[in-house]
């Protein structure tokens, strides 16, 4: 009986696995470690006064063709540029316009709508100003302030947070190791994050007689910092 050849058979090559870098990090830092390993995450934050405001606003017209209403908008915005020289608005920026057509509807003609942004830096006292001021013009609607601190702290201001968030971590981990039965505690890893406040809400005052809006009464800037610190524990 005649034999068959038999078919060729090529070596197999092994693939290699490829793990994220994140499992890869984490298997790095085991490896580090002859004890327990631990791991806490710290938080802190920081007040700072304010040094400015950071406002934002859209402008918006309407007319039933769009020249029209880029015409108005153009008007408008003349008229909000001018009050907000007034009030000394810095590093104002304007973006370009867009519009948009809505549909006829029952007894309403179609409009077009010519919408831009304004943004630029004020100082604080100034606040109450913006508000009754620019906020009543037509077409102006006002977004959240959003307060900034002084750009010089900043390094100053990390260098503290940074302290802190590490030390409320460290505080855990004692805690954590002393559960344990553990004493000696080295850091292996620390991953920084960061943070931020939430911006303020306002809107113009109907009337005049209302208690003004007092920059006094905005919440200070504040500066926060989280980070995860992975500890070998012996």
């Amino acid at each position: 009986m005649q034999r068959l050849p038999e078919p060729l058979r090529e070596p197999l090559t092994p693939m290699p696995v490829l793990l994220p870098p994140m499992l890869i990090a984490q298997a790095q830092v085991q490896m580090g470690c002859n004890g327990t390993l631990l791991q806490a995450r710290g938080r802190a934050e920081l007040k700072r006064a304010i040094e400015l405001l950071k406002l934002s606003l859209s402008l918006e017209a309407e007319a039933a063709t769009a020249d029209g209403a880029l015409a108005s908008l153009q008007a408008r915005l003349d008229s909000v540029r001018q009050a907000l020289q007034q009030l000394g608005v810095r590093k104002l920026e304007v973006t370009s316009p867009s519009t948009w057509t809505r549909s006829p509807e029952l007894k309403k003609p179609a409009l077009t709508t010519a919408s831009l942004q304004v943004s630029g830096e004020l100082a604080p006292a100034q606040l109450q100003r913006l508000i009754r001021q620019v906020g009543s013009l037509p077409g102006v609607r006002l977004s959240p302030v959003d307060p900034r601190a002084q750009t010089s702290g900043d390094a100053a201001s990390q260098a503290r947070l940074l302290k802190a968030a590490y030390g409320s971590a460290l505080g855990q981990a004692k805690t954590i190791a002393a559960a344990i039965g553990l004493h000696q505690l080295r850091p292996l890893e620390v991953e920084v994050e960061g943070g931020g406040g939430p911006p303020i809400l306002m809107r113009a005052m109907a009337s005049s007689d209302r208690a003004p809006f007092d920059p006094a009464e905005l919440p200070e800037p504040v500066d926060r910092l989280s980070l995860l610190v992975r500890f070998c524990a012996r």
